[in-house]
C-alpha cells in the first residue's frame, strides 16, 4: 500500500508540475506585448509585411488588384475592361484584367488587414479604406514617428539597412514604370488593374511578394520590419492625406524620409498601400 500510494503522490506531483507549466505557456501567449505577425517596439507594435486583405467573415483573400470596397471594384474593373480595348500596343491590349472572386463580385465584404510573408500587398487603398482595415483588425494606422523610427531600425539609420543609400536592397527606383509599359505615359491610367502584375526581364516582378526583399528590413533585436521603403507607398496617420516610403517605380533616395503629401485621403490608385500599428499590451512587471 506504501508503494501504490508513493506512485499516487509522485503522479500527483507530476500532474500537478504540468498543469502550471501549460499555465505558464497560457499566461506568457495572453501577455504577449504584441501579436505573433507584429514586431514589438516597446511602447508599440507594428506589422512586420505590408498590408494584404482578407474578408473579416470569411477568411478569404481579397484582390490585391482592386480597392476593396464594392461599388468602386466594380466601377474600376467595369471601366478599365473597356479602356484597355483602346489603350497601347496590340499584345497590351490582349492583356486580361485579373479575376475577381464570386464573393467580392456578389456579396458585401467587410477588408480586414493582415501582416503575412509571401503575399502580394494590397494596393488601392485611400488613407480611409487603409485605417478601416487596420481598425478591422484591432489595429490603427502608424503615426508618422511611429512609420520612421519602424523604417530607421534600432540603430537609427537613414534607411532600412544603413545610412548609405544602395539601390539594390529595397525594391524602389525601377527603371521601367508600368504606366509607360501598358499605355505609352508614366502618368497615364493609374486606376488599371494591371500595373502590379507586370514583370520584367528575368521575370521579375515590379511589384514584389512581401518579404521578397530579405536585404530591406529594419532590424530590431532578432526580428525585422520589411520594405519600409519601397514596393508599396504607405498610409499613415493623418487625414490631410500623407504616405510614406515610397513604391517601386518612384526614383526617390530618401529612404526612411521619403513622403508624399500632395494627394488628398480620397485618393487612391496602384501604388497606394498600408502597414499597420497596435499599442503594446504590456503587464506592470515588464
Amino acid at each position: 500500500m506504501r508503494h501504490v500510494s508513493r506512485w499516487r503522490a509522485g503522479v500527483l506531483a507530476v500532474l500537478a508540475s504540468s498543469a502550471i507549466v501549460a499555465a505558464q505557456r497560457i499566461t506568457t501567449a495572453t501577455e504577449r506585448p504584441c501579436p505573433s505577425e507584429m514586431v514589438d517596439l516597446g511602447a508599440y507594435c507594428i506589422d512586420r509585411y505590408e498590408t494584404s486583405l482578407v474578408d473579416r467573415k470569411t477568411g478569404e483573400d481579397l484582390s490585391p488588384y482592386y480597392p476593396p470596397e464594392r461599388q468602386m471594384l466594380q466601377f474600376v474593373h467595369d471601366r478599365w475592361q473597356e479602356l484597355r480595348a483602346t489603350v497601347g500596343e496590340p499584345a497590351v491590349r490582349r492583356m486580361p484584367l485579373p479575376q475577381i472572386s464570386e464573393l467580392q463580385r456578389t456579396k458585401s465584404t467587410t477588408p480586414q488587414a493582415t501582416s503575412r510573408a509571401g503575399r502580394v500587398p494590397q494596393g488601392y487603398l485611400s488613407y480611409y479604406s487603409a485605417r478601416r482595415a487596420c481598425e478591422q483588425a484591432g489595429k490603427r494606422l502608424c503615426s508618422e514617428a511611429e512609420w520612421e523610427r519602424a523604417c530607421r531600425g534600432e540603430r537609427n539609420t537613414a534607411f532600412p539597412y544603413g545610412n548609405d543609400y544602395r539601390p539594390a536592397p529595397c525594391n524602389v527606383g525601377k527603371q521601367l514604370h508600368p504606366a509607360a509599359i501598358l499605355h505609352g505615359l508614366s502618368s497615364s491610367g493609374h486606376l488599371d488593374p494591371r500595373l502590379n502584375l507586370l514583370s520584367v526581364a528575368g521575370d521579375e516582378p515590379l511589384l514584389r511578394v512581401t518579404g521578397a526583399s530579405q536585404a530591406c528590413a529594419s532590424k530590431w533585436g532578432n526580428d525585422a520590419v520589411f520594405d519600409m521603403v519601397g514596393n508599396l507607398d504607405e498610409w499613415v496617420e493623418d487625414e490631410r492625406g500623407v504616405f510614406r516610403g515610397g513604391f517601386y517605380a518612384r526614383r526617390t533616395t530618401s529612404g526612411c524620409q521619403s513622403q508624399v503629401r500632395n494627394h488628398s485621403a480620397t485618393y487612391f490608385d496602384y501604388s497606394t498601400g498600408a502597414r499597420c500599428c497596435k499599442d503594446a499590451q504590456r503587464s506592470t512587471a515588464d
